[in-house]
Formats: structure tokens, sequence, C-alpha cells
């Protein structure tokens, strides 16, 4: 059967690349699902997405056409949002039929139901995208799909079977149970006395119970149910070999009888196990009838939309939070695909996705957006140099949620973005201090920074946090330049922000070695009256100048305090 997907293009020959675990810490990528659903199964389809990263720029053309008709046709989302359910009913099912131990009748019935769901789902599916401008060639793959399935499978028929048969199954409302008892009247065995057309009623049942009682004996004599049978009528007629008696486990501790409970879907307890036998041996007109019915529509399965409810979760859950965002006035944009092989990532108005989910969660505060551009032009290996608490972090990770949101198709927190696909997004933030026992940190950072390097291309992008920030700078700084070169060297995108201002100073050599593919430049987080702006622009580093802005604001520089001095000594 033909292969389909949403998030991949017909025969894609797109290699994918696995973030590590640190990277999808650093970017907080369990944070941002739990934002966008609160289903266990749901956020973790969506981060195992999340975490495979391709730089096929058809492959991430494809996802962002995708996402854009989810995002500008909610009635289309809210229609797969309801088939979901059914979706999620047809897996089930589908665990079912890998069961064993399921009765011949029950296997029919929901091989019944398996095809019943598929038939809504085509059916509900392609009304909805015939009714939908759709534009991306994924969706539009799906229709056509739809399509052949709808013509191909005989489905008008193939309907009007489905339910004739349900009807003949559906016969079945009732089943009369009889239990024996042991020496001290405890229930010790129990077994179908007879299949039955109508369902017990209240009424019925006390009438019965009172034309009993009215009898010249306590106890029924023997164990005729032809009354009951005649109340009930029973189709077909009942046999004492088809009884199906089934052991029943008594609780001694508890004094009364337990039924051990089993699969639900099945009927694992003892009971539930003997009718199922006797329902399928007595009614084998019906099973051979539904046999008969299936055997028609063998090809037709429905898990090849099974395999579809991750990527629709995906997309669905995406568009709503990126309504969201619209919602509070915040800019979300499609990016414009670029060659891979350019190298190239110019942002305008750019800010951290998880700045857009305090917002939307109710948090009132302005968002500082920023523009970069990664480029021949403007260099592509950025230090990144300012205040603490001057959101040199929250640029840093904006970044790579940016790479990540458009590479998954999905619209990236800027108002305008052109990006050449990378291969993997590599971070490098601050080690737990647990795990720099053995090495010490600059000894562990070293070693991280090592193993990144090892498989990183001139395609990835690395984001550097306060990487190499040890105790005794010199140390940290001589290590940190041979980094600095080494990334110029590969061809690397990257930004690493840090405290150590030399480290962004007297670039001017570097940049002139002809070896490298990619060139250095200084930012700077920027501060405007003493007060921090989190602008970030192309600047040299400004060293002690935030200090001296501090001082200033608050009257503490020398000539500040001298002037007061004086004044008082007048």
């Amino acid at each position: 059967m033909e292969t389909l997907s949403l998030l991949n293009p017909k025969n894609s020959k797109a290699k994918f690349n696995n973030l590590t675990n640190e990277t999808i810490n650093d970017l907080s990528l369990e944070f941002i699902c739990q934002t966008l659903t609160e289903d266990e199964y749901e956020r973790n389809v969506i981060l195992k997405i999340m975490s495979q990263i391709t730089s096929d720029t058809q492959t991430v053309k494809y996802r962002g056409d995708v996402f854009e008709d989810f995002l500008k046709f909610p009635k289309l989302r809210n229609v797969l949002a309801e088939l979901l359910k059914e979706l999620a009913n047809l897996r089930d099912l589908e665990r079912f039929q890998k069961d064993s131990e399921a009765s011949s009748l029950w296997k029919l019935i929901n091989r019944l139901r398996e095809i019943d769901g598929y038939v809504k789902c085509i059916t509900e599916m392609k009304k909805c995208l015939e009714e939908t401008d759709i534009q991306s060639e994924g969706l539009k793959n799906l229709k056509n799909y739809l399509d052949n399935i709808y013509s191909q499978s005989g489905f008008p028929q193939l309907k009007a079977d489905i339910s004739e048969t349900f009807k003949k199954a559906q016969k079945l409302k009732s089943v009369t149970i009889g239990v024996n008892l042991d020496d001290l009247l405890r229930p010790k065995t129990a077994g179908i006395l007879s299949l039955n057309d109508k369902e017990f009623s209240n009424s019925g049942l006390m009438t019965h119970f009172v034309n009993f009682v009215n009898t010249k004996d306590e106890l029924h004599h023997g164990t005729d149910i032809t009354d009951i049978k005649k109340f009930h009528p029973a189709s077909p007629k009942f046999k004492e070999e088809h009884a199906g008696f089934g052991k029943i486990e008594q609780n001694a501790a508890v004094g009364y009888v337990t039924i051990s409970s089993g699969d639900s879907a099945t009927g694992g307890d003892p009971l539930s196990d003997s009718m199922k036998k006797a329902v399928t041996e007595i009614m084998k007109k019906t099973v051979r009838e539904i046999q008969s019915t299936l055997l028609k529509y063998v090809n037709v399965s429905g898990y090849s939309l099974v395999s579809l409810m991750p990527e629709i979760v995906f997309y669905i859950r995406w568009a709503e939070l990126v309504d969201k965002i619209h919602s509070k006035g915040l800019k979300m944009c499609k990016a414009e695909v670029l060659p891979e092989n350019e190298r190239k990532f110019s942002a305008k108005e750019i800010y951290n996705l998880k700045l857009a989910i305090k917002r939307v969660n109710g948090e009132e505060f302005d968002i500082v957006s920023n523009d970069i551009n990664f480029n021949d032009d403007n260099g592509r290996v950025f230090i990144l140099t300012g205040p603490n608490r001057g959101g040199k972090t929250t640029f840093t990770q904006a970044v790579g949620l940016a790479f990540l949101l458009a590479q998954n198709g999905i619209y990236t927190p800027c108002s305008n973005l052109k990006i050449s696909p990378c291969d993997n997004i590599f971070t490098h933030f601050p080690a737990d201090e647990n795990d720099t026992v053995d090495l010490g940190r600059l000894g562990e950072e070293s070693k991280r920074l090592w193993e990144i390097f090892d498989v990183a291309t001139d395609k990835s992008l690395l984001l550097l946090n306060e990487s190499l920030a040890t105790t005794n700078v010199s140390e940290g700084l001589f290590i940190a330049r041979d980094v600095v070169k080494a990334m110029c060297y590969l061809g690397v995108r990257s930004i690493f922000n840090t405290h150590m201002h030399d480290l962004a100073k007297d670039l001017e050599t570097l940049n002139n070695d002809k070896q490298n593919k990619s060139t250095a430049e200084s930012l700077v987080t920027g501060v405007d009256k003493g007060e921090r702006s989190f602008k970030v622009y192309v600047s040299p580093p400004q060293g002690s100048s935030y200090a001296r802005d501090i001082a200033k604001k608050y009257g503490v520089t020398f000539e500040q305090i001298k002037s007061n001095i004086d004044s008082k000594t007048k």
C-alpha cells in the first residue's frame, strides 16, 4: 500500500539527525511540548518529531506548506481533531487484532468496527478536503489518496455491507446465565443458558420473579429454562452442550465470590471466557456471514491513516499555539527557505518563543525583538557580550528555536525570516555540577566541545552559553580562543555568549585567515541610560562601559562623589 506522510514528500531522500539530550534540554523542548498539549501521548509524538532535524530544503518547504494550510483553515483542524478520536479507536483495534485469546466472533465484530471507523474517516476527510482551498502538496496528496480509495474500494457497497452485517450481529441483545452452587451454597460454575434477541427489562424481571415466588415449591425443580426462553426468545435454540460453563474463583477472606478481572477488550475472566466461546459456537451462522462479508474487503485497512495520527497531532497543536500567539499581537512568520550550502540566516524582529508562551499564559510584559544575519558580509560566528541578565541567553536560545521551528515547517517568532537549513543544532550550556566531579568543570566542558566538533559540519549551528567560564579567566580564555578559531575554520554558524570580553577583541587577525570558511563578529546587548535595553547589535565589546553607566545612574562615579563631597564642605 502507498506510504503517505504529511511530514515528508514522496520519494524523499532526506537524512535526519537526532538532537542531543543537551540540546533538547537547553532549548526547553519538553517545556514547549507541555505548553502544546496536556496529553502525554501527544507530547511524546511531538517531541519525537521535533527531536529529528533535516537540512533537506524540499522537506522543509513541504512541511511549511502543510502547516500553513493547517493554520489558515481552523475548520480543517477541527474536523481532523474529531477524527483523531476515531483514529485512536482504529489504533486500539489494531492492538486487539494481535490478541490470540480473542474469540472468533469478537475478532470479527472488531474487524467490522475497524472497517466502519475507516469508512467514517475516509468519508469525512475526503469531504472536508474537497471543501477547503488547500494549497500544500502534502494535503493534496492526502486528498488524492482518499479519492482513489473511495473510487477503487467500492465505498457505497462497502458502507451498505457493513451496515447490514452489523444489524445481523446486533440481534444478540442479552444473555441468560446459569450459576451452579456448591454444598455451602457458593457459586462454583457459570455458563450461557440462552442467547436472546431482546434486552432484559426491570418490569419483565419483576413479573417473572412474582410468578416464581407464587409457586407452591420454594425451589425450581431441575434446570428447565423453558419459561425463561419463552419470555426471552432465544435465537438460535439453546443446546445443552453449548452451555460453556467456566469455573468461578472464590475469595475466602471476604466471604463472597469474585471473578478475576482481565482484558477489557477480550474478556479475560472465567465467565467471559466461557461466554465468548459459547456465543461463537452458537452463532455459527452469523460468524460465517460476517466472515463472508469481510473476505470481500480483505485488503481494506485503516492502518495507513493511523500512521498519520502523530503528524496530524503535530500540525494541529502547533497551529493552535501560533493562533494564540497571534491573538496577543505578536508576530510569527513563515520562513523563506534558501539553499543549505549558502549557510545563511536572516531574521527581522526575532524574539524567544518562550516569551510568547508566557504572554499566552497571561503574563504581561514587553518583548524586545532584534535583527540578526548570518552571511558572508556580516559573519557567521558571533561573540555576544553584555551585562548579567541582559538577555544574552534568551537571545541565544531564540536563534536556536527559530532554526528548529522553521525546519519543522512551523511559523517562527519574527516578522521575516530567510534560512538555509542546518543539519543539526548543538548547544553547550553550563554543565551540572554533579557532572563535573571527575574532570572538573573546565575538563568536562572541553570534553563536550570535542564531542561536538567530532560530528559538526559547516552546515551545523552551534550555540555556546557562558562556555569555559571558570574562576581562572586566563585558562578559559585560552581555550575559548581556539574554539572560536576552530568554528571559523569549520564554517559553522554560531553564537558564543560570554563574559570574556577579550574574546571579542582583535577579530580582524582571525578574519584575515584565508583558511577559514566563516568570519567572526562581535555582538553586544545594549544598555540605555543605565538600564538593560535587551537590544542586540554589532559593536566592539563594551568592557566596563555598562558598569560606568550604572555608576552614573546611581551617582557613584568618582566625579559625582567628589562633587557631592565638595558641595557639602562649602
